[in-house]
């Protein structure tokens, strides 16, 4: 196995991840159609094509710019981020507290189209975003207030790459069980650059299950989004049913692996380490 490859599946957790820290757990997990078996088929190596010639990059400038636009718009108010899926279990900036959440008026959806990260030139791949309409439950974290522009930076160097994609951040309205708060989140955009929302969820199994960059697979995105909101106590129909149809798409293209046997040595080890994250108020954990 390649460097690349094991560095992938480091972020791939199995089923066996540590249970979280919930009220009210279900006492028996559901079982994922998509497995990490299934998942590590669709890895492929790839080169970083580079930003889109389409796109005009973010400069240094420009970061620290909209940070500290971001930062005033709050008005001095702790500052929350809205997770509904990689920043979940990915968010790789630090936060004090954790909270479970609902936007109301927006549903997540794979609608932004990609040909870099998890896609390429060759077989462009599909990242979720926020549209109008319906609900969305995710996690809220709430930044430190001791650095907030860097973290706030951090956040937006990892969800923005072009002032294409600058309208992509907004504050939004949600829903805890300590109330209202308003938060920064992520939506399509007002561009409607590369926007492919409302695709059926057969074709939108099709691409994920196709889709590989130089940072990993789509299938690997949405095995972790599912496996993470599942173990915080969110069950996403939508997304229940995409796996499905995704771990079924790669059964046609590489043979039935429904009875693969376990994974063992450094792979399965790999996976394990990964921890699923836990909602409390401690500092929330990188799983990376």
């Amino acid at each position: 196995m390649s460097d690349r490859k094991r560095a992938s599946m480091s972020e791939i957790p199995s089923a066996t991840s540590p249970a979280p820290n919930l009220a009210s757990p279900r006492s028996k997990p559901r079982a994922l159609s998509l497995t990490p078996e299934l998942v590590a088929l669709c890895y492929r190596e790839e080169v970083d094509p580079g930003l889109n010639a389409r796109f005009t990059p973010m400069e240094d400038e420009d970061y620290r710019a909209l940070a500290l636009d971001l930062d005033a718009q709050s008005g001095g108010a702790p500052l929350w981020v809205f997770a509904y899926g990689s920043l979940i279990w990915k968010p790789e900036f630090c936060s004090v507290e954790s909270r479970r959440a609902t936007a109301y008026g927006w549903h997540r959806a794979f609608s932004l189209k990609i040909d870099r990260w998890r896609g390429s030139r060759a077989a462009p791949g599909l990242m979720m975003a926020l549209e109008h309409g319906g609900r969305c439950d995710g996690v809220i974290y709430r930044l430190a207030d001791g650095d907030r522009i860097a973290q706030i930076e951090r956040l937006l160097r990892r969800e923005l790459s072009s002032r294409e994609t600058v309208s992509t951040v907004r504050w939004m309205p949600v829903r805890t069980p300590e109330g209202p708060v308003n938060v920064l989140g992520f939506w399509l955009g007002s561009t409607g650059h590369d926007a492919v929302s409302r695709l059926p969820l057969e074709e939108v199994a099709r691409i994920l299950a196709r889709a590989c960059g130089h940072v990993g697979s789509c299938a690997e995105y949405l095995y972790n989004t599912v496996l993470h909101l599942e173990a915080v106590g969110i069950h996403d129909r939508n997304l229940w049913r995409l796996q499905a149809l995704v771990a079924d798409e790669i059964r046609k293209l590489y043979g039935d692996h429904s009875a693969a046997q376990p994974l063992s040595g450094e792979t399965k080890a790999a996976l394990d380490a990964t921890p699923v994250v836990k909602i409390s108020g401690e500092k929330a954990r990188d799983p990376v």
